[in-house]
């Protein structure tokens, strides 16, 4: 279940929103390591110095598995942080767990914002893009950033609904954060067992209801935090809720626009074209009808011809999504990519990057690019 190491740390390294890098020497090994780079959530445990003991959970290290390459720091027992001051707020996410965390919920009796979401019901032809991975996130902003400046529009207000189907804590990401920083993103709202977020929300639709009243976004993108979980099998993968996400915009009046998962570099047969996760969230788990967006080459994309194999497998596979869905084919090609390679994040999915598996990005961007045509604010 859990691995436990306790250890010194050594050096207290990068910090972004919400969390904390540190090097650790351990008391005991793990592997053939005798330290470890470790991660802190501060808000969880306190602020983690030179010099402190402190306990790891080192499972992922023993079995070699990711989670970022990070043991995570569970406590700092000889410096325990204060309690928290008095406030509202009586959600708990990561329930029942022993770093089970009380937070303000954004729909909860206690919020300011309860009124404005106690009888909302509606999301008013709000475009919201359901994304399978993590990844996809950035590439989407930035196919709607583009979109807006080609049309000359000013850029999007969006807010990104994290699911729990990953990462839980919304501070394990630094593209999240990075694109907060940058301007991109307006507001992260955490679903679910997922915390951290500017917004705490109880489920998938009270979130998006809170990205509409409350950040007043013009523009979602749903999809799970960092860390995926797949087993190769047919249903065991976290990708599942993609489907269960469009069904929940639809219901709730929005427009769901399905971001389909592409690689044209992935070593598994399961994830070439369109990866099997797609197929079955939005084949078998969606029953409302979405944009199904399929990326297709510019007329005058010099690698037109290169990317041909690749493209029409997706279009083939996603023409047996529709119906129900409807499908919207999106050029993409050598000016969309260039709008990648500027993001404010590094682009990486599954280990590979942009020059490594260019249609992974530009199917996500141009999922974003559709989004972005629907919006009806100026």
């Amino acid at each position: 279940m859990i691995s436990w190491r306790a250890g010194a740390v050594v050096q207290v390294g990068r910090r972004w929103s919400g969390a904390l890098e540190l090097r650790v020497a351990l008391e005991r090994p793990v592997g053939d390591g005798d330290e470890v780079r470790a991660l802190a959530y501060p808000a969880l445990v306190g602020e983690p110095l030179v010099g402190d003991r402190v306990l790891l959970n080192v499972a992922a290290q023993a079995r070699g598995l990711g989670t970022g390459g990070y043991a995570l720091v569970v406590a700092v027992p000889d410096r325990l942080p204060p309690d928290p001051p008095p406030g509202p707020g009586h959600l708990v996410k990561a329930r029942y767990t022993p770093l089970q965390a009380m937070v303000l919920g954004v729909d909860e009796q206690e919020s300011e914002h309860h009124g404005q979401l106690a009888g909302a019901d509606d999301l008013a032809d709000l475009p919201v893009v359901v994304a399978d991975l993590h990844s996809a996130l950035p590439a989407v902003v930035a196919g709607a950033r583009w979109a807006a400046a080609t049309a000359g529009r000013r850029p999007p207000r969006v807010a990104y609904v994290m699911t729990d189907g990953g990462a839980l804590p919304a501070w394990f990401s630094r593209t999240a954060a990075a694109l907060r920083g940058a301007g991109w993103l307006e507001a992260t709202v955490t679903v679910g067992q997922a915390f951290g977020g500017d917004l705490e929300a109880v489920t998938v639709h009270s979130g998006l209801l809170a990205a509409h009243r409350v950040v007043r976004a013009d523009l979602v993108v749903v999809a799970q935090g960092p860390g995926n979980l797949g087993t190769g099998t047919r249903w065991g993968f976290s990708g599942v809720g993609a489907g269960e996400a469009i069904n929940a915009v639809a219901v709730l009046g929005g427009r769901p626009v399905a971001s389909l998962r592409v690689s044209g570099a992935d070593p598994r047969d399961r994830h070439r074209g369109v990866s099997h996760h797609s197929l079955t969230a939005y084949g078998r788990v969606a029953l409302a009808p979405a944009d199904l967006v399929v990326p297709v080459a510019e007329a005058d994309d010099p690698e037109r011809e290169a990317r041909g194999a690749l493209l029409r497998r997706v279009a083939e596979q996603a023409d047996d999504l529709c119906p129900p869905h409807r499908r919207v084919d999106v050029a993409t090609g050598a000016q969309l990519r260039e709008v990648l390679a500027e993001c404010p994040v590094e682009l990486s999915t599954m280990g590979r990057r942009l020059p490594e598996d260019p249609e992974a990005f530009l199917a996500a961007a141009a999922a974003g690019v559709h989004a972005e045509s629907l919006r009806t604010t100026a």
